[in-house]
This record gives C-alpha cells, sequence and structure tokens, in this order.
C-alpha cells in the first residue's frame, strides 16, 4: 500500500508541473490556412474571322532583260541620249545607229542584179516561147529546144536569188538602227560613238518597265493558305485572293507597294521544302506620292494575302501543349486538358478552329507540373482581357 499510495503522488506531481508548465507558456496566434495553387496568367477566348497572311522577302527583279545586239558589223555613227546606265527609253525609239554606206551600196547592187535577172528571164522567156512554137512545125532540134528550156529555169533560179538578196540588202540597212523593243531603262552600256562593232556582240544591257517581279520563297505547307496558282498563270480571282504588300526602307524611311502574285515556279526545294512564288508589281517606276521607285535589285519584305477562316481563335504559342492541347480554366479555378484543332502556327502565335468556346480562360502560363482538375489561383478574378 505504501508503495502504491507513493506512486500516486508522484503521478500526480508530474500533472501538475505538466500543467503550471503548459499554462505558463507562449500562446500561439492562429493564422489563416495559405493557398497553395499556383498564379497563372489567362486570355479570354474571342472567336473571330482570321485572314491568313504569309511573310517572306525577296529581290526586285525585272520581268523581261535583253541583251542589245547588233545584227550587223559597223562604227557607231550616232548613240541616243538615252543609252546610258539608267536611262529610260520607249518602244520604237532608235537607240544606236551604224554607219548605213556600206548596206546603202549593198542595196544598190542588189536592185540592179534584180534588174538584170529579171530582164534575163523576160529574155529567156520569149526564146523558150519561140523554140515551143518551131517544136511544134518540126523546124527546130530537141537539142536547141532543151537548151532555150534550160536557160529560162536557169535565169528563173537566177531571179529569186536576186530577190532574196535584195531582200538580205534591205534588212541589213534597217539594222544599222538599233530600235528599242518595248518600253525600258538602261542597265548598262559598252559602247559609244566612234567604236567599230560586230554582229552579235552585246553593246548594252536593258529591261523593261511595265512591272517588276519578286521571287518569294514560302513554306509548302502555307500554300493552303495563301490561294497562289499552282499550275499556269492566275485567273483574276485568285489574283484578288492572292495580294502582295511590298515594304522596304529607303532614304531612312520605309516604304509600301501593292501587287499581286501571278505564278509559281516548276519546283519545290527537296532540301529547304520551300517553294518560290512569282509577285508582280505594275508601273513600278511612275512617281506616286512621291514614293521612290521600287528599283531592280532592292531587298524587300513582303506579306502574302492569303484565304479568310471564320470562328478561329487566336492564342499565344506558349498556350500550346504538346501538339494539339491546352488547359482551360474552368469558374472553378480548376485546370482542364482540352483538347483542340489547330489550323496553324505561326511564329509566337497559333490558330485554333475547334475546341474551345467564346468566354473560356485559357492560361498561358507555364506551369513545372499540371494536373487534370488541379486548383490555380488567377489575378483580379472577373477581370481578365480578351487577346484580341
Amino acid at each position: 500500500m505504501k508503495q502504491i499510495v507513493i506512486t500516486v503522488i508522484v503521478v500526480v506531481f508530474g500533472v501538475a508541473n505538466m500543467a503550471m508548465l503548459m499554462m505558463s507558456g507562449p500562446k500561439l496566434d492562429s493564422k489563416p490556412t495559405v493557398s497553395l495553387a499556383p498564379l497563372v496568367r489567362v486570355v479570354t477566348v474571342n472567336p473571330e474571322t482570321v485572314q491568313m497572311t504569309a511573310n517572306t522577302h525577296g529581290t526586285v527583279a525585272p520581268r523581261t532583260e535583253s541583251e542589245l545586239t547588233p545584227e550587223v558589223s559597223g562604227r557607231v555613227v550616232a548613240v541616243s541620249s538615252a543609252m546610258v546606265s539608267g536611262g529610260f527609253f520607249k518602244k520604237g525609239e532608235v537607240l544606236l545607229t551604224i554607219e548605213p554606206l556600206d548596206y546603202e551600196l549593198a542595196l544598190i547592187q542588189a536592185k540592179a542584179s534584180l534588174a538584170r535577172a529579171e530582164s534575163e528571164v523576160n529574155s529567156a522567156r520569149r526564146a523558150n516561147s519561140r523554140q515551143v512554137d518551131l517544136q511544134k512545125k518540126d523546124l527546130t532540134s530537141d537539142s536547141q529546144s532543151d537548151d532555150a528550156l534550160n536557160r529560162f529555169r536557169v535565169a528563173e533560179a537566177t531571179l529569186l536569188e536576186s530577190k532574196a538578196r535584195l531582200a538580205k540588202a534591205e534588212r541589213d540597212l534597217e539594222r544599222t538602227e538599233l530600235v528599242a523593243p518595248y518600253d525600258g531603262r538602261v542597265r548598262a552600256k559598252q559602247v559609244d560613238v566612234g567604236q567599230f562593232v560586230n554582229r552579235g556582240n552585246p553593246v548594252a544591257m536593258i529591261y523593261a518597265i511595265d512591272y517588276v517581279e519578286v521571287r518569294l520563297p514560302i513554306k509548302d505547307q502555307e500554300l493552303e493558305f495563301v490561294n497562289v496558282p499552282l499550275a499556269g498563270n492566275s485567273t483574276s480571282a485568285e489574283q484578288q485572293l492572292a495580294g502582295v504588300r511590298l515594304k522596304a526602307n529607303f532614304g531612312g524611311a520605309q516604304y509600301q507597294w501593292l501587287g499581286e502574285v501571278v505564278r509559281t515556279e516548276g519546283e519545290i526545294d527537296p532540301q529547304t521544302r520551300m517553294i518560290n512564288v512569282v509577285a508582280r508589281v505594275s508601273s513600278p517606276f511612275e512617281p506616286e506620292n512621291k514614293k521612290p521607285p521600287l528599283s531592280i535589285g532592292l531587298f524587300v519584305s513582303a506579306e502574302i494575302q492569303g484565304q479568310s477562316f471564320d470562328d478561329v481563335v487566336v492564342l499565344p504559342r506558349i498556350a500550346l501543349r504538346g501538339k494539339s492541347q491546352v488547359y482551360v480554366v474552368d469558374a472553378q479555378n480548376r485546370l482542364q486538358f482540352r483538347d483542340v484543332v489547330v489550323l496553324r502556327e505561326v511564329e509566337d502565335q497559333i490558330y485554333i478552329k475547334g475546341g474551345l468556346q467564346a468566354g473560356e480562360r485559357v492560361c498561358i502560363s507555364p506551369l513545372e507540373i499540371a494536373l487534370d482538375g488541379m486548383m490555380v489561383r488567377v489575378p483580379n478574378p472577373g477581370k481578365e482581357v480578351a487577346l484580341r
């Protein structure tokens, strides 16, 4: 009994000391529970009609470029004032004149030869006719008749040859003047007055100025969105759908020119998977509101206008998870994994054709860990700004 009493006393004493310690210890203040849900940014879905474009670049080139080449040889006696580098000329304008004296003499000789041949033909025709009449009356031999016929045929052949020589002499005389084949501009000149030029040697490089062309490489995947002609030249409707806007910096300012895509080149580059479309700009050298000419060799950026698509959602590229999924934040601020139909990806934007409804919120913040149904926090709930 004595041991039991001592044990009870020890236990009571320990409990009393513990109670005194708890009562005299510091008091803990209660704090609200802190949410560990990640803070995310969202954009509000706003479907719209979007016109696709393809951005590319290229260098301005003439649609037609030619070497001005004489077809006869001789000394240059006159050069047009337009025959300078950068000079403009009109179709039919005489750009260069070769001394015509030798060709005028050749023309006179050809005319004389023709007159002689015509006289010989007439004489041979009459002689042959007489022999035919005499042969009918048995007053001439067969050999004499054959000789008369042969002389007549030789005279006819000589006449044809004389006519050909006359035509050549006339053409050579005309070719002493080099005439512009189109309205154009001189890129380079290689001859001047007093120089001797040979037939077939180029004397200048010229190009047409009615319009210029720009070769624009685009990816073959983008042909779905920019309606360009894939076979032959485009129709009027295709030209309207395939408008192009060219931009370039010139003289410290940026200028724009409007054109149209008229054709595609014949093959796709097997290494880059790019295809060249050709844009055309009409009257590139006509003054327009102090805008500089669209000069040959100018490097330009281009925006090709494509097709329009309805009910498309445009989101930042970061909103896409994997190949075809986004995170939708529902009304309870929980993540929903949503499969969507991606129409196109362009640089920092994606175009979604299906899978989202107007007014829904899409997460655009990177998340290291994301679970379907996970709670998230949205700053300023109810005040999200639509992306477009």
